[in-house]
C-alpha cells in the first residue's frame, strides 16, 4: 500500500477505538533491525500527518462512490452477460481498459506501406568489406523500386571516395534504480508466465523477509539521507563477486536525488544477504540487486564511426552512409552480460579511394504497433501517456527503457498517472477477471465484453486518461495540503449522480436485442431507438423491445396531440416511423385559428422520454 493508504488504516483502527493517546507514526523502508532502531529515534506525531489521511481516504471514497454506483446501474442497464455477471467499472479500470482498446484498433485500423532502400557493398584497398545505406536529399527511403535498380545498375564497376569519416566516443549509462512498475515490466518482459500481480507479490515476500527495500514506490532515486546506509549495504552485498573490483561508491544524482523521490525510494536489496530464496524470490532479488549494484560499476563506453561515400559518377546526387558501433568499456553490462552488436567498420581515411562490389534493394514494410504487454501498459499507466515516446515494443537495449526517466518522473511527482504503484497491478489482473481484457502469451487484448463497454458507456470522461489523472493529481494535492478533501468529494459525487443518470438514459445497448413478435401481432414500423417492431397495445403504440428498457411509446390519447384537434391513429404513427415525421392540415390553434404543420417525435437525452416538436409549413 502506498504511505497515505497505510495511514488511513491505522488512523480508522485508532479511531474504532476512540484512542485518544497521543499517537506517533514509525516511518521506515524497510524491516532491518539497523533501520527499526533508527527509526524508533525519528517517531513522527501523528497529528502531522492529517494531510496524508485526507488524501488516503478521499482515494478510498471516490472510488467506492464511483464503482458502488455505477457498476449497480450498468449492470443493471446493460444486459451485456448472458449470466448476468456485474459490469465493473471503476477509475482507475476503465481508463486502463481504454488504453488496450485504443492500442487494438491501431492494429486494426493499420495500413502497411512500403518503402525501398540501396545497400552497397565497399571493398578498401586491403580488402576489406563494409556495407553503406544510399541517401538522396537526407532520406534512405525511396517509394519506386524501378529508380534505386537503375541507380545499383549504375554503381557497376564504379568507385567511390571517402568524403567524411567521423569517430565520437559516447557514454552509455546504466538504466535508473527499479520503482515497482520498471520492475513489473522488467520481469514480465524478461521471463515467460509472469504478472505484474505475481512480481509485487514475490517483491512484498523479499521486503517481509527484510531483503529489499519497500516495493511500493513510484520512485527511481534514493533519499539523500541514505548515503551512508547505501554504502554499507553495497559493501556487504558486492563480496565474492567476479566483478567486485569494479564496484565503487560513489555519490551521484543519478543515486541520490531528493527531487525524484516521493514518499519512498527506490527498491534496493537491504544489508541483508538472503539464504533460502524460492526460484521466484531469486529471479525479483537478483533483478534489484544487479540494478542497484550497476550504478556503482564503470559508465560502459563505445566508439561510433561514420563514413559518407560519394560514387565517383556526376549523374549520382547521392551518397552512401556506413555507420559502426565499438564497446571500447563494457562497465556495468557485465553485470547481467548484456551483449552489444557492435558493427566495426575498417580503417580508411577521408579522400581514399573504395571499389562498389556489388548493390541490393530491398523493400521495407512498415508493421503495425504491437499489441500492450504488462511492460508497456504499465509506463501509460504511471504517466498517462505524459512525455513517453510510443513504444516499439521491440527487443531493445535495457538501457533505452530509461532514456525518458526524467520527464517521466516529473510528470508521476507532479501527480499525473493512473492509480498508485500499489494497485496497477491489481488492476490489470481485475481486468482478466472480470473478462474485460485476455492475454496471448505476453500480449493484453481486449475482449468482446472489453471492447463493448468501451464503446457504449457514455460517461466519457473515465475512459479519459487525461480526466483520471486530474483526480490523481488533485489527490496528490491534497497529499500536500492544496487542495480540500471535502472539496475533493463534492467533485466526485456531483460526478457520480451525473454519470448515473447518463447511464440511466443511455440507449446504446438496446439495438442489439432483437425481438420477434408473436402470432397475430402486427407492425407498424420501425424504432427509432432500438429498431425493434412497433406494435400496437390498448392504451397506446409501443416498441416491442420494452421488456429490455425501451421506452418508445407514443399514447393514443396524446394531450399535446389533442390540444390541436387530432387524435393519435395507426396510419399517423406508420407515417411518423417510416418519414420521421407526420403532417397534419386544418390543427387548430388556442386562439381557434387553423394551420398545418409537420409534427417530430423527438428524444430528450436529458430526461430519456421523447416530446413532440412541430414544424410549420
Amino acid at each position: 500500500m502506498s504511505i497515505n493508504e497505510g495511514q488511513v488504516i491505522g488512523d480508522e483502527i485508532f479511531l474504532y477505538f476512540n484512542e485518544k493517546k497521543p499517537i506517533y507514526r514509525l516511518l521506515l523502508n524497510e524491516w532491518t533491525e539497523t533501520e527499526v532502531k533508527k527509526g524508533m529515534k525519528n517517531l513522527k506525531d501523528n497529528r502531522e500527518m492529517q494531510s496524508l489521511q485526507d488524501a488516503g481516504i478521499g482515494r478510498q471514497w471516490a472510488d467506492w462512490i464511483i464503482g458502488i454506483n455505477l457498476t449497480s446501474v450498468s449492470t443493471i442497464r446493460y444486459k451485456l452477460n448472458k449470466d448476468n455477471k456485474i459490469l465493473n467499472i471503476g477509475r482507475v479500470l476503465l481508463p486502463t481498459l481504454k488504453i488496450i482498446y485504443d492500442r487494438d484498433k491501431e492494429i486494426e485500423n493499420f495500413k502497411a506501406t512500403t518503402y525501398y532502400k540501396l545497400v552497397a557493398k565497399f571493398k578498401t584497398n586491403e580488402n576489406k568489406e563494409f556495407e553503406g545505406l544510399y541517401y538522396e536529399n537526407n532520406s534512405e527511403k525511396f517509394e519506386n523500386r524501378n529508380d534505386l535498380a537503375a541507380i545499383g545498375k549504375k554503381l557497376e564497376g564504379k568507385s567511390g571516395t571517402i568524403v567524411l569519416k567521423e569517430t565520437e566516443k559516447k557514454k552509455d549509462y546504466p538504466p535508473f534504480l527499479f520503482n515497482l512498475s520498471n520492475l513489473q515490466g522488467h520481469i514480465t518482459s524478461k521471463y515467460k508466465g509472469w504478472t505484474s500481480d505475481k512480481v509485487l507479490k514475490v517483491a512484498q515476500s523479499l521486503y517481509e523477509k527484510k531483503f529489499i527495500t519497500y516495493p511500493r514506490t513510484g520512485s527511481i532515486a534514493l533519499e539523500e539521507s541514505l548515503v551512508d546506509r547505501t554504502k554499507k549495504v553495497l559493501e556487504n552485498i558486492k563480496k565474492g563477486l567476479p566483478y567486485e573490483d569494479q564496484i565503487k561508491f560513489t555519490k551521484s544524482k543519478r543515486v541520490f536525488d531528493n527531487k525524484k523521490v516521493e514518499s519512498h525510494s527506490a527498491i534496493v536489496p537491504t544489508y541483508m544477504k538472503p539464504n533460502g530464496l524460492s526460484a521466484d524470490e531469486k529471479i525479483v532479488y537478483n533483478a534489484v540487486k544487479n540494478r542497484f549494484i550497476m550504478q556503482f560499476m564503470p559508465v560502459a563506453e563505445y566508439e561510433e564511426s561514420k563514413i559518407v561515400t560519394k560514387i565517383n559518377d556526376s549523374e549520382l546526387k547521392g551518397e552512401f552512409i556506413s555507420k559502426g558501433k565499438i564497446q571500447l568499456v563494457e562497465g556495468w553490462k557485465v553485470v547481467e552480460k548484456i551483449e552489444s552488436k557492435d558493427t566495426i567498420l575498417p580503417m580508411v581515411n577521408e579522400k581514399d579511394i573504395i571499389d562498389v562490389v556489388s548493390s541490393k534493394v530491398s523493400s521495407v514494410t512498415k508493421k503495425p504497433p504491437k499489441k500492450h504487454t504488462e511492460k508497456t501498459l504499465l509506463r501509460v499507466m504511471e504517466t498517462c501517456g505524459k512525455n513517453i515516446k510510443k513504444d516499439k515494443e521491440e527487443p531493445e537495449d535495457e538501457n533505452k527503457e530509461e532514456n525518458n526517466s526524467d520527464e517521466m518522473m516529473a510528470s508521476i511527482l507532479s501527480g499525473f498517472s493512473i492509480g498508485t504503484p500499489a494497485t496497477r497491478a491489481e488492476t490489470i489482473k481485475k481486468l482478466k477477471d472480470v473478462g474485460y481484457i485476455t492475454t496471448k502469451g505476453k500480449s493484453l487484448t481486449c475482449t468482446e465484453l472489453g471492447r463493448t463497454m468501451v464503446e457504449i458507456f457514455p460517461v466519457k470522461e473515465l475512459l479519459d486518461l487525461e480526466y483520471t489523472g486530474r483526480l490523481e493529481k488533485t489527490l496528490s494535492d491534497i497529499e500536500k495540503g492544496k487542495f480540500k478533501k471535502e472539496d475533493f468529494l463534492k467533485l466526485i459525487k456531483d460526478f457520480t449522480i451525473e454519470g448515473v443518470n447518463k447511464i440511466k438514459n443511455d440507449n446504446s445497448m438496446l439495438k442489439h436485442f432483437k425481438v420477434d413478435l408473436e402470432k397475430g401481432q402486427e407492425s407498424i414500423g420501425n424504432c427509432p431507438i432500438c429498431g425493434n417492431p412497433v406494435i400496437e397495445g390498448e392504451k397506446g403504440f409501443g416498441c416491442s423491445n420494452w421488456k429490455n428498457g425501451c421506452k418508445y411509446t407514443i399514447w393514443k390519447d396524446d394531450k399535446y396531440i389533442s390540444s390541436f384537434g387530432k387524435t393519435v391513429s395507426k396510419e399517423m404513427v406508420a407515417l411518423l416511423l417510416k418519414n420521421g415525421k407526420v403532417g397534419f392540415r386544418n390543427l387548430k390553434s388556442k386562439k381557434g385559428n387553423t394551420f398545418s404543420a409537420y409534427f417530430r417525435y423527438e428524444l430528450n437525452k436529458e430526461t430519456g422520454y421523447f416530446n413532440w416538436k412541430i414544424e410549420f409549413l
